[in-house]
């Protein structure tokens, strides 16, 4: 406590120091601060029996989740800012909200947007439909053996790169001596890297492919741990399969189902970078359906080197998350307050 209140004083002095001197000795000041805050916060509630020693091994997790994601947090500034690297970042003039104004004036905000919502709005739709049947069939599977060698090859896509997708991608649609090319358009030339159609379609299977191993083996587990009375029960009662499905399955499953929706549509702005930069083959052809946010930030720092525009972008979209979130969760407490997440 005394630590505390001891921090809390030197607070002000540490911030007028700062102001006298580089600018990076405040920021190394205060996160020096907040580590030790925690440091002894932990030792009292050790001391108080509050936490014990297993409790400590979340300490790498809590650790790289800090440093990961809210760290980068303090980098928000940067949307509010006009970048002269010739005075570092810290000291660079505040703009207000012009990176803003330009980013939602320029044609590219709808395009970025209008496609990063369609497209994870297939996914999660499509995703969530092919990972349950796919869970249903592996937790209905007698045999233990084949259970493993088909949980195997369905979660394998999920360990691959997006660099080698894109290179198998590539094996199947190249206009010279890709497999579907050659297989079924050997008569006429066909480029697929320029063909704006096909691709929404092709993204779509290529990460229902790729994450359908983990959606499916949740819903496996959870499907796993229903009470077998339920099934017991309902069959004397003389349900069949299909009505099993429909009565016992899914509803037990629909805690489930909504927790993951939760979480999908809170990232319903973000987008696989891989997926929409990799397996395209950056393809200027391509940009009006593979443009995405994330993509678009990307460019805009290493083609345009617009630091202020794509920190915006940035945090536009993480705020837009935000309330998504918080919006889906809302409804979900007013229709049915068990299966909300808070």
């Amino acid at each position: 406590m005394a630590f505390a209140v001891l921090s809390a004083t030197q607070m002000a002095n540490i911030m007028q120091g700062a102001k006298k001197v580089e600018p990076a000795f405040g920021v190394t000041a205060i996160a020096l601060l907040g580590l030790l805050i925690i440091i002894r916060a932990a030792h009292i509630l050790y001391r108080n029996r509050v936490l014990n020693a297993l409790d400590f091994m979340i300490l790498p997790g809590a650790l790289y989740l800090l440093i990961n994601n809210y760290f980068p947090m303090f980098g928000l500034f940067i949307a509010f800012k006009n970048i002269d690297y010739r005075i570092g970042i810290l000291r660079s003039p505040w703009c207000g909200f012009d990176n803003f104004k330009f980013l939602f004036r320029s044609v590219d905000a709808w395009l970025i947007t209008k496609n990063t919502i369609l497209y994870n709005t297939a996914f999660i739709l499509v995703g969530n439909i092919i990972g349950i049947a796919v869970g249903i069939c592996l937790a209905t599977m007698l045999s233990k053996k084949f259970l493993k060698v088909y949980q195997t090859s369905i979660l394998l896509p999920q360990l691959i790169s997006y660099v080698i997708v894109a290179y198998i991608a590539l094996a199947f649609l190249s206009n010279e001596a890709g497999f579907i090319t050659k297989t079924f358009f050997s008569d006429k030339v066909v480029n697929f890297y320029t063909n704006k159609n096909f691709w929404p379609y092709f993204l779509v299977a290529v990460n229902t492919w790729k994450g359908l191993g983990y959606s499916s083996i949740i819903y496996m587990s959870s499907i796993i741990s229903i009470d077998k009375n339920l099934y017991e029960a309902s069959s004397l009662d003389g349900a069949n399969k299909i009505q099993q499905l429909f009565h016992v399955t899914l509803p037990m499953l629909k805690s489930t189902i909504i927790t993951l929706l939760i979480m999908q549509v809170g990232r319903i702005f973000y987008s696989d970078f891989g997926l929409f930069y990799q397996v395209p083959m950056n393809s200027g052809m391509l940009f009006e359906v593979t443009q995405t946010i994330d993509t678009y930030v990307y460019r805009m720092l290493t083609q345009l080197n617009r630091v202020g525009m794509a920190s915006a972008a940035g945090f536009y979209q993480s705020i837009v998350g935000l309330i998504m979130v918080l919006g889906v969760n809302w409804i979900v407490r007013k229709l049915d307050p068990d299966n909300a997440m808070f």
